[in-house]
């Protein structure tokens, strides 16, 4: 008999407690969505390139502060921006979906970039390579010769550098 009532007021006071009214006051200095967005970008990647070595080959370089620097904010203002926007889920997930659809973005105009990068250095490489046979490996030798259709045996007779 005791155990019903015990159970309810359990239940009960669980219900109540998760109802929370979590939405904090907009600060008086709040950042726009446009450029939360755009900083929340930034502060992904500050993070993320935490962890690699810089030009300098420092590692473990902190570049949140840089990102700080460039929208002219302070930490705190940052906080409590986002904590107000964390408070409204409904405006704060849109935004990190807008977030990671420009990081997506900026993937694939860095992965078009390298691949243009790698297929300029692939095709000069060939031009040296074409351009001095003598030069070339015994395999790659073998390569050229291909290419250019020469018989394997008129080469063969010469003496291949190794």
């Amino acid at each position: 008999m005791i155990k019903k009532p015990f159970i309810a007021l359990i239940l009960f006071s669980l219900l109540t407690s998760c109802s929370s009214n979590t939405i904090f006051e907009e600060p008086k200095d709040l950042i726009p969505k446009d450029s939360m967005v755009l900083l929340l970008k930034d502060l992904v990647l500050a993070t993320t390139a935490k962890g690699f070595r810089n030009f300098k080959q420092i590692n473990r370089f902190n570049y949140v502060h840089l990102v700080y620097e460039k929208y002219k904010i302070d930490s705190l203002r940052f906080k409590q921006s986002n904590f107000y926007y964390i408070s409204k889920v409904d405006v704060y997930e849109p935004m990190l979906n807008e977030v990671i659809s420009l990081l997506e973005d900026e993937k694939s105009k860095f992965k078009e970039i390298k691949r243009v990068k790698d297929s300029i250095k692939n095709d000069s490489i060939e031009q040296i390579k074409f351009k001095n046979p003598n030069k070339l490996r015994k395999r790659d030798k073998v390569d050229f010769l291909k290419r250019k259709k020469i018989s394997t045996k008129s080469v063969l007779k010469k003496k291949l550098p190794q």
